[in-house]
């Protein structure tokens, strides 16, 4: 059986690792171009949002990544990552009742107050939620490794057209498969034509990590690859189409004031920027075109896109067998 993935982001690369699991020959269109999966450090934050809300799927699908990256580096890939936790400080009692609600009981966590603060968190701060098992990854080395594990064919170059079993480059030959499974994302979905919600984020990367752990409301620090760090949020007016994404001096302010809000950032050097646009409005599964799907993942890319990619294989494998 022959899959073909169009995309070679998060999503797109756990379909192939999933489908290549299950036996399937696969071949991955990627145009490599603005991929928001490429972010240089992915938070894995269970509990969203500044309402405290969990996805029902939140707690599998940490897990799940958590232990690709384990298998992605027991065969021999390097995935810089952190497991030490994240910190999600909250404003005033309010919002902690709020969290405290959606908190899940088998999500392990501690309220910790002002005095078990870790030393780099900014005054101010009456309470703040520590949930150890998240954290951070590269999204890009995470994405490159499914892939190479996988063993995928990857064709460089854009999809202009295709259907449930075929897809048509811009350049090349057009391919044939058994069934095809499209993961393009915001860009992909802007090439279309298709209306959407789009996003964009951007991300600091700093000379060192502001915090030794993810911090995040609002916006968020983290640690990053090679001992520096990022501060980022997705923060601009959401568009109907894919757009360039940029970062006005405005935004740039806001995403400063939410940094220092968040913790001392004295002495930490801004050294580049990384801006990406996330696609809203999760789609999974065949559609009426009979064409696979599994997109909108928005920032929840990493924290369940490889458990909703396990579930889509696994349905692309079954029905195309029958």
């Amino acid at each position: 059986m022959r899959v073909l993935v169009v995309g070679g982001g998060v999503a797109g690369a756990a379909v192939a690792y999933f489908a290549a699991q299950g036996g399937a020959q696969v071949t991955v269109v990627d145009a490599g171009i603005h991929a928001a999966s490429h972010v240089p450090s992915a938070l894995l934050n269970p509990v969203r949002g500044q309402s405290g809300q969990v996805d029902g799927r939140a707690l599998e699908g940490l897990a799940l990544t958590w232990a690709l990256v384990r298998e992605l580096e027991a065969a021999g890939w390097s995935i810089p990552h952190g497991q030490e936790g994240v910190l999600r400080p909250v404003p005033d009692e309010r919002t902690r009742a709020k969290f405290a609600r959606n908190l899940p009981p088998a999500l392990p966590h501690r309220w910790l107050t002002p005095g078990d603060f870790p030393a780099s968190l900014s005054p101010g701060w009456p309470h703040a939620l520590l949930i150890p098992a998240g954290g951070w990854l590269d999204g890009a080395a995470f994405c490159a490794g499914l892939l190479d594990v996988s063993g995928a064919e990857v064709v460089r170059g854009r999809a202009v057209a295709w259907d449930a079993h075929s897809i048509t480059l811009e350049e090349g030959p057009r391919l044939q498969g058994d069934a095809l499974v499209w993961c393009g994302g915001a860009v992909g979905s802007g090439w279309a034509s298709e209306a959407g919600t789009h996003r964009a984020g951007t991300l600091l990367t700093l000379d060192r990590p502001a915090t030794a752990l993810p911090v995040s409301f609002g916006a968020y620090l983290a640690p990053r690859a090679g001992g520096t760090g990022v501060l980022g949020a997705t923060f601009e007016v959401p568009t109907p189409t894919w757009q360039e994404p940029t970062l006005p001096a405005a935004s740039l302010r806001w995403l400063l004031n939410r940094g220092d809000a968040l913790a001392d950032l004295r002495g930490v050097r801004v050294t580049g920027r990384w801006s990406g646009i996330r696609l809203s409005g999760l789609v999974a599964g065949r559609q009426p075109d009979g064409v696979w799907r599994l997109s909108g993942l928005s920032s929840k890319g990493f924290l369940l896109g490889p458990l909703l990619a396990r579930h889509v294989a696994g349905d692309v494998l079954r029905e195309t067998a029958t």
